[in-house]
């Protein structure tokens, strides 16, 4: 996705960032597979109200 192009839905913003939740277990992990690591998610969000414009899993390659 690329951040020159966005604009927010919510409030009309043109101003975005990237951030990444951090807590010990903040992966996405595959349904009914065992003994992976699964992947770190990137959020892009508007960096006026908040709204969440991409979310983006890092390593796609894991499932």
């Amino acid at each position: 996705m690329n951040q020159e192009n966005l604009t927010c839905k919510a409030c009309g913003s043109t101003t975005f960032a990237k951030g990444e939740v951090n807590a010990v277990d903040a992966r996405v992990m595959p349904i009914g597979k065992s003994f992976t690591f699964g992947s770190p998610v990137i959020y892009t969000f508007c960096k006026r109200c908040g709204e969440v414009a991409s979310i983006k899993i890092t390593k796609p390659e894991k499932f």
